[in-house]
């Protein structure tokens, strides 16, 4: 009988194990997203199992789990209408006030939701539920694009696909078909999402066949930039729960189609050496000395390697493309956005990706808006609800919902 004691005791130990990393004392609720990142790490790891023994890519698996209990049908209630539809040949969820709730014409946001290019959906309850948030609170049609994952496609095809989905609807007669004030439309997304609509606002910003602009773009801890694993931000959180930095760098090889192996050198800056004159140039753009507060800055130092691993860029190309990468498009090109809304988190590895833009943007003479909330982390905007419930997520959530309201 004393084996059963000690077998309860070495499975506790090891739960905790599992369960427990050293949290700052400044972020909320630190318990409760102790639970939450073992319980996506208990995915990752089924998942990478899966693949390894060869029954399916760890994406497609991982995928599969987190979906299987969370999509959703479209549902329609008394405030709006949801349907599923396809623009252009892309999957796409509406949100409309019901027309007896609203004028003639009415505000929308296309919105794109984050996952590493490689997860979430617009159905699954965290997203349907924000754009049913958006859509009642800020009484707008909003459009949220269900764009093609990893390992099916891979860069630029997820950018074409929010890219195609957008121009279909600023034609002049789907906008009339939805009742949309085409003066009054904005572009957003999280995370991945963040960096797919800040690539597409840019291009839609250079595109002189699209004959309406969209007035706001709204960027949720956006992911952008692969040059520098290495700023503040991605050292300070570099073990952070929901997005380590090990796993940004995975999830960047596999959107770029590059290999895993890549992930170590990339770890410590090897793709983006002083012998690679085109990473130099590029990295100057990014020069956080001079483009993150002392607030962010601490005590970090650049990491600049001397010599870098030339298969890297050889084998992933795109690693230098500003469409995979928007904090890197040049001066000329960001004068032309509209007015932007820029939302970072404190405890994320990409907080210092979003307020680099905002310097970026001001510099170039776009009116930016920059919340920052210092007790935030990563994903905890789509962490507003039951069973998943974070006060951050509903503050994030709750500003950037007023600022939509204010200034679309």
């Amino acid at each position: 009988m004393r084996t059963v004691p000690a077998l309860l005791t070495a499975l506790t130990a090891l739960t905790a194990y599992y369960v427990y990393t050293p949290l700052p004392s400044t972020l909320a609720e630190p318990w409760k997203l102790l639970l939450l990142d073992a319980t996506f790490r208990l995915a990752q790891d089924l998942s990478n199992f899966a693949h390894y023994v060869g029954f399916s890519h760890h994406l497609r698996v991982l995928n599969f789990v987190s979906n299987y209990f969370d999509k959703m049908d479209p549902a329609s209630s008394i405030y709006l209408e949801v349907s599923d539809t396809v623009f252009d040949g892309v999957e796409v969820r509406i949100f409309e006030p019901k027309k007896e709730l609203h004028g003639s014409l009415q505000r929308s946001i296309i919105y794109v939701h984050g996952g590493g290019w490689a997860l979430g959906s617009a159905r699954t309850r965290s997203y349907d539920s924000l754009c049913r948030q958006i859509s009642e609170d800020v009484n707008a049609v909003v459009v949220s694009i269900e764009y093609r994952l990893v390992p099916n496609v891979h860069f630029p095809e997820q950018i074409n696909d929010v890219y195609t989905a957008t121009k279909y609807f600023l034609q002049p007669e789907v906008l009339a078909k939805y009742s949309v004030d085409p003066q009054r439309i904005a572009i957003s997304g999280d995370s991945a999402g963040g960096n797919l609509a800040a690539a597409v606002c840019q291009q839609l910003a250079q595109d002189e066949t699209v004959t309406t602009k969209v007035k706001l773009q709204a960027l949720i801890y956006p992911v952008l930039q692969i040059l520098d694993f290495n700023t503040p931000s991605y050292q300070q959180n570099m073990n952070m729960p929901i997005l380590s930095r090990f796993v940004m760098i995975k999830f960047w090889l596999d959107y770029l189609n590059g290999s895993h192996s890549f992930a170590h050198a990339m770890l410590v800056n090897n793709h983006t050496s002083l012998d690679v004159n085109e990473a130099i140039a590029l990295r100057q753009l990014l020069n956080w000395n001079s483009l993150l507060p002392l607030s962010f800055k601490k005590n970090y130092t650049p990491l600049m390697q001397s010599i870098g691993n030339p298969s890297i860029i050889q084998e992933v190309p795109a690693l230098f493309d500003p469409r995979a990468s928007p904090l890197i498009a040049h001066k000329e090109i960001l004068k032309k956005l509209p007015k932007t809304y820029i939302l970072t988190c404190e405890h994320d590895v990409l907080r210092d990706d979003g307020t680099m833009y905002v310097k970026r943007l001001e510099e170039a003479g776009v009116d930016v808006t920059h919340d920052h909330y210092e007790d935030g982390f990563h994903g905890c905007m789509i962490f507003a609800t039951w069973p998943t419930y974070f006060s951050a997520g509903a503050r994030t959530r709750d500003g950037y919902i007023k600022w939509l309201v204010e200034n679309l």
